[in-house]
């Protein structure tokens, strides 16, 4: 139990994020979390949705702190974590109803993030939801002071890194045939953006 990673942050945040994907998740019944980070959400979310199926994932090094909630929690429907590296990966190993990710698209370099939404976008099931929780500037704006601080910060650690530009997310999520439906307002200046796989996309993106 000692050996269990725990993030504040993620302690705070998991309520509030779960009250938006009861919601948006409510006619899914497979889910990836990409960067399943310490597992703190994967246990809360599974706890409370029975009846989703939920995927952690993440690099090979998280995957011990993880497996130490999920053994703690023994939940059925929350599975160990599978090696993801959005930058290598070929593709996600199945389709999905839903793909989740929290505090992730901030700290990858933009490469990472193109990666990412174009294998969401190949992963999602028609109809398919993804919720990507963080902090987002809009069209070009921070909402806050305190955002374009943590903005300079990053940036300062790894020029790779970097709150991105949502509007910037949304034309990504458009070569996959997603289109943004919704953006919820969070706690700490943080927002919860909600992409539907639209119907009727081709695969051939040129």
């Amino acid at each position: 139990m000692s050996h269990k990673p725990f993030a504040a942050s993620t302690e705070r945040n998991s309520l509030p994020i779960l009250e938006v994907i009861r919601r948006e998740f409510q006619h899914a019944s497979s889910v990836l979390e990409i960067g399943s980070g310490t597992g703190q959400h994967a246990v809360c979310f599974g706890n409370a949705l029975h009846h989703l199926d939920w995927q952690t994932s993440d690099l090979i090094e998280n995957h011990g702190g993880i497996n130490a909630w999920l053994d703690e929690a023994r939940l059925p429907n929350v599975h160990k974590p599978i090696e993801l590296d959005v930058l290598t990966a070929e593709a996600l190993p199945q389709d999905y109803d839903a793909v989740f990710s929290a505090n992730t698209a901030h700290i990858m370099s933009y490469e990472a993030v193109v990666k990412m939404f174009s294998l969401v976008g190949e992963a999602l099931r028609e109809n398919g939801i993804f919720g990507l929780y963080g902090p987002f500037r809009q069209r070009g704006e921070f909402s806050t002071q305190s955002n374009a601080d943590f903005d300079r910060s990053l940036r300062e650690r790894n020029r790779e890194m970097g709150i991105r530009d949502l509007e910037a997310l949304d034309k990504l999520g458009e070569s996959g045939g997603l289109v943004r439906e919704r953006l919820y307002a969070m706690p700490a200046n943080n927002c919860l953006a909600v992409w539907r796989k639209t119907a009727g996309v081709s695969d051939d993106n040129t």
